[in-house]
């Protein structure tokens, strides 16, 4: 005797359900799973270089500081990044502040890392891709081997991403690091506010490098 109908139906919304709840389940983990899998650093090992992002004042300058003093490189590196209005603004009007990569050396140096080691590259940086061209101009340059990237915890996926495709053939080896000064909690991201809101960005920042649109 053929199955009936309703018994087919009844089926069929079992299948449906189940199916439902397995996609809901899969997002439910992946959505929880999201600041992890932000959060990608590498193990240390000696570099010829530490390379500091920029966008925090003093979470990255003062990660690259430990490093060094913790003998993993004996140089580091910053970048000038583009000054909000406000700088530029009262730089018009006579009133010159230093800048935050200025700043950053001079706290390094007061911590007993060598002015000679803290080198401060040329011109101003308005995107990560952009550093990263610049780092790979000069660890070309420079003959290095082996750098050491410092940033943000969420922002490390995404910094990996840009770096290592500016180093594309070139045998240079990236580390990331995430700052050790870096309040971030990654494994539980939507505890709070600020979490959240990198968790977001730096998600829909990804998507966009990893679709080529990170220039």
């Amino acid at each position: 005797m053929p199955p009936s109908p309703n018994r087919q139906g009844g089926r069929f919304r079992h299948i449906i359900f189940v199916l439902a709840v397995v996609v809901v389940a899969a997002g439910s983990y992946a959505c929880v799973q999201l600041g992890s899998f932000l959060y990608s650093e590498d193990p240390l090992g000696k570099a010829d270089a530490i390379l500091v992002l920029a966008g925090t004042r003093m979470e990255r300058p003062l990660e690259a500081a430990d490093l060094y003093l913790e003998g993993w490189s004996r140089r580091v590196v910053l970048t000038e990044e583009e000054p909000d209005s406000g700088i530029v603004a009262l730089e018009r009007r006579g009133v010159g502040l230093p800048s935050n990569a200025t700043i950053a050396r001079d706290v390094m140096v007061r911590l007993g890392v060598p002015l000679d080691a803290v080198e401060i590259l040329p011109g101003i940086h308005n995107s990560t891709a952009h550093e990263a061209d610049t780092f790979r101009r000069t660890a070309e340059s420079r003959g290095w081997k082996r750098v050491i990237v410092v940033t943000s915890k969420f922002h490390t996926r995404r910094a990996a991403f840009a770096v290592r495709r500016a180093m594309d053939r070139s045998g240079i080896e990236v580390v990331m690091r995430g700052s050790r000064y870096d309040r971030a909690d990654p494994a539980h991201w939507w505890r709070t506010r600020s979490d959240v809101r990198w968790t977001v960005s730096e998600t829909q920042k990804l998507a966009g490098y990893m679709l080529g649109l990170g220039m």
